[in-house]
């Protein structure tokens, strides 16, 4: 069992997300106790954005060559973290509307094509990672989730089907500087029934 923990928060030490996720992460840990954890900071990993020597080298057809390798090898490194998981926990705070930069920047890096999704004979993209279980913990300061200014749980839900992560459970947290404890109250209820 593995578990691969997202943080994209850039507020370190007063992030309730990053408090969520590791408070998920520990209650894991007792359900699973031989569980392995992998943590994957975004918002202090300092991923690229794609390039097009990136989008040269993956998409590119034989063997790659030295240049395209290094390129490539973050992304690799990356996507194998991702097929290795079971359980995905993530961290996704509401940054102007939508998730922050760096988880953006994480998932063009592992959208890869013959990896983590391939094109069926139709045409149509096909996720190739649907025995995995993500949990998406959302915070917002004040905008409520699946209001039109919500442009992040759809957003992620539509991103984890792509690549096949069909079974996706939310941690709502919205409006937490609005409705703190009755947030607080439900998101823990939530995971209970989640973990059971």
């Amino acid at each position: 069992m593995k578990i691969l923990k997202i943080n994209s928060s850039a507020a370190k030490e007063t992030s309730i997300g990053r408090e969520q996720v590791n408070g998920i992460v520990s209650k894991l840990l007792i359900k699973y106790p031989n569980a392995v954890v992998v943590n994957r900071d975004v918002a202090y990993s300092g991923l690229p954005f794609p390039n097009d020597k990136f989008i040269e080298a993956i998409f590119y057809h034989g063997e790659l060559n030295k240049e395209q390798q290094k390129v490539t090898h973050l992304s690799d490194k990356l996507v194998d973290e991702l097929i290795e998981s079971d359980i995905l926990v993530i961290g996704a705070p509401m940054y102007n509307f939508g998730i922050p930069a760096s988880l953006k920047a994480y998932f063009d890096l592992v959208a890869r094509v013959g990896k983590t999704f391939q094109y069926n004979e139709h045409g149509y993209p096909e996720g190739l990672l649907d025995n995995k279980k993500a949990i998406v913990v959302i915070t917002t300061g004040g905008i409520p989730l699946g209001s039109p200014m919500d442009f992040s749980r759809n957003y992620i839900t539509t991103f984890l089907n792509f690549l096949g992560i069909k079974y996706i459970e939310f941690i709502e947290f919205d409006e937490n500087k609005l409705r703190f404890e009755e947030k607080k109250k439900i998101a823990s209820q939530k995971l209970e029934s989640i973990l059971k």
